[in-house]
């Protein structure tokens, strides 16, 4: 009597999906060998593709069978034993070498004669053909989706697939949360660390409601389909899906990952406020500040050099607290906008808006104008490609500079259309800035004025006593203003002076 295997076969492994397909086959076989008194001894069940070889639970049912534990096989369908060339391969050549003897399938007929193998080989060539037939329709679907600008995969984190126009949307429960995300570690004030955990207060979890992996979120965080693109083999591409975030902002997430990976020194306590305000000007290593009680209970604070160099002996003498607060109330002042000069200022910047105006719909025409010229470099660049003048990795490479310059350009003419003329948005920022110091100085708002000046000023060192510091531009124009220059009054002589500034 002819021993057979029963063997199943399902093409996936989600437990979601065919989940009857399994049963309903067994069941079927069952009835089938009640019904045609097939002596089964063993079943075999796997969820797992047969359009590639490999198939652990296949290969070990063969080899049994190339043992002489049984020499039959009962299957719903030839496609369950294969879908490529090679498994099929096999199940010919053992029927070949007699060590199968009897294949039963309640859809497909078949017995050893040489007819019968023939029909079994254009079965499984069918099998095969089906499986190729089904990949190629689905790439071809890729590349519409891709000529479409749509991405051909799950949604990232704050999207949905939305399965009726297969699309992909923003999701309304996450969208907000993860450009919240984006945002936040923009600034470069988050750590991944720090940035999981806010993702995990937001609620963005993973699986089980557990905290997102850190790879995971760093994958995020490179993501460029935040910012309307997305990348498709190596090849980036332009998406028509809602951008989370503008590139800009997207470069900056770049840049606080790299200043992320870099070896952070740690924070130390400020007891006093000027403490690691500035450096020694002699030897260059930090002032730090002292607090000194004497018997009487008199407080004395000072700040002197750490004296921290080895090869070098500084001679850099202490400077008290007071005398130090003196020289910063004196270099604020110096840099600040009087409220006199502040009124000039934003006069003379409401002329040069409506002549800018002017200016700015002839800078956007010849962004258009390089616009059209990236469009036709990636016409040509992709003409090269279909006609093999290019390989693939040199086209990608090429291809994505330009799309990165297109992205840029498009974001530049969005920038005019937004927010206008941005360098005198910019200047009148500095003028507020500026005439805010006044205050500071007026108030006598130490840390305030600590803060502006380290924003404002650089090379900021203390030597023989003295505090000195390098301004950036505008400021050191303040700076080099003799006082004379600062005294209030009207006249001829007065406009002079505002206008040298300028």
């Amino acid at each position: 009597m002819i021993k057979y295997f029963i063997y199943c076969r399902k093409s996936t492994e989600e437990e979601e999906r065919q989940i009857l397909s399994i049963e309903a086959q067994i069941q079927e076989l069952r009835d089938y060998a009640k019904q045609n008194g097939l002596f089964v001894i063993k079943e075999f069940t796997e969820c797992k593709t047969a359009k590639e070889p490999g198939r652990p639970i296949f290969n070990q049912m063969l080899s049994e069978i190339e043992q002489g534990n049984a020499s039959g096989i009962l299957a719903w369908n030839p496609d369950r034993l294969a879908r490529n060339s090679i498994d099929g391969g096999r199940i010919i050549y053992l029927v070949d070498t007699e060590k199968i003897t009897s294949l039963k399938f309640p859809t497909f007929w078949f017995d050893t004669t040489p007819q019968g193998k023939f029909m079994l080989s254009v079965a499984f060539g069918q099998a095969k053909y089906y499986t190729d037939n089904l990949r190629e329709n689905i790439l071809r679907g890729i590349r519409q989706k891709l000529r479409r600008g749509e991405f051909p995969a799950k949604a990232p984190l704050g999207y949905f697939n939305e399965p009726r126009l297969r699309t992909i949307e923003p999701n309304k429960t996450t969208y907000r949360k993860a450009r919240q995300t984006l945002i936040a570690f923009a600034t470069g004030k988050f750590t991944l660390t720090q940035i999981q955990a806010k993702m995990f207060s937001l609620g963005l979890v993973g699986k089980g409601g557990s905290p997102l992996h850190l790879s995971s979120i760093e994958k995020i965080l490179k993501n460029p389909f935040y910012y309307g693109m997305f990348l498709y083999r190596g090849e980036l591409i332009q998406g028509t899906h809602k951008p989370m975030i503008s590139k800009k902002l997207f470069d900056k997430i770049q840049k606080a990952l790299i200043d992320n990976g870099k070896p952070r020194k740690k924070k130390i306590k400020q007891e006093l406020i000027f403490k690691n305000f500035a450096v020694c000007g002699e030897c260059g290593y930090k002032i730090t500040g002292e607090t000194h009680t004497k018997k009487s209970g008199l407080i004395f604070n000072y700040y002197r050099c750490t004296k921290k160099s080895k090869t070098q002996n500084c001679q850099n003498d202490f400077l008290r607290d007071k005398d130090l607060e003196n020289q910063v109330l004196e270099q604020t002042q110096k840099v600040s906008l009087p409220d006199e000069w502040r009124d000039k200022f934003l006069e003379k910047i409401k002329e040069w808006e409506k002549e800018e105006s002017q200016s700015s719909g002839l800078f956007a025409q010849k962004l258009k104008e390089k616009l059209n010229n990236l469009n036709t470099k990636i016409n040509r660049l992709t003409d090269a490609y279909l006609d093999e003048a290019l390989e693939l990795q040199e086209f990608n490479e090429k291809k994505n500079e330009l799309v990165e310059s297109k992205k840029d350009i498009e974001e530049k003419l969005s920038d005019i259309e937004r927010k206008g003329n941005q360098p005198l948005e910019l200047l009148k920022n500095w003028i507020f800035e500026a005439n805010q110091a006044v205050n500071l100085a007026d108030t006598k708002n130490f840390f305030g004025m600590k803060n502006f000046l380290k924003t404002v000023g650089s090379n900021r060192r203390i030597l023989s006593k003295s505090l000195l510091i390098d301004f950036q531009k505008p400021y050191d124009l303040l700076y080099k203003l003799p006082a004379a220059a600062r005294a209030t009054g009207e006249g001829e002589a007065r406009q002079n002076k505002i206008n040298k500034l300028w």
